[in-house]
């Protein structure tokens, strides 16, 4: 008999919005809002990626995930060393490895990403695969700006990429 597949998953009160932490086989695959732009997007993905449904839960990577976002939160860590794993096209998690290149306390635009990727006429795509990131703050699609230096989308409301953002901002 099969062993069914599951995402554990944990409710994490962040000081800008509550957030849902998921780990499947040891690696933080979940850091999603509560309230999203896109409600369901990206659990559809990742239960079909994964072939696993959702268990609430508790962790080791998830208790891990949980102490470095209180540390985060405080300003005394600037950089996430949790175990990820991602789900998506291979052109997202291109993306996905770019954003996390992008160092704290710093923004870049769609535009830069695109380039930075090798791909500068695909700021639509990469703008498409930021929205899909499943594992906000440690794949931090917060800090992708407009190419205007304007707060644009992000799943959690501008509200809390402004925070983040400002956040950040201090604990340089």
């Amino acid at each position: 008999m099969l062993k069914e597949k599951k995402i554990r998953i944990q409710s994490y009160l962040s000081p800008c919005g509550d957030l849902v932490l998921g780990s499947f086989e040891d690696k933080l695959c979940l850091c999603n809002w509560t309230i999203e732009k896109h409600p369901g997007r990206v659990d559809r993905r990742l239960r079909a990626g994964l072939k696993a449904d959702y268990e609430e839960g508790m962790s080791d990577v998830i208790q891990e995930a949980m102490e470095q976002l209180d540390a985060y939160f405080r300003l005394e860590r600037k950089s996430f060393d949790v175990p990820l794993l991602t789900v998506g096209t291979d052109f997202q998690k291109q993306v996905w490895d770019a954003l996390q290149e992008i160092p704290y306390g710093k923004t870049c635009s769609y535009g830069e990403l695109a380039e930075r990727i090798g791909q500068p006429k695909a700021v639509r795509a990469v703008a498409n695969a930021n929205g899909a990131n499943a594992i906000s703050l440690f794949i931090p699609c917060h800090r992708i700006i407009g190419s205007d230096y304007s707060l644009t989308g992000y799943g959690g409301g501008l509200e809390a990429k402004k925070f983040l953002l400002e956040l950040e901002k201090r604990g340089k």
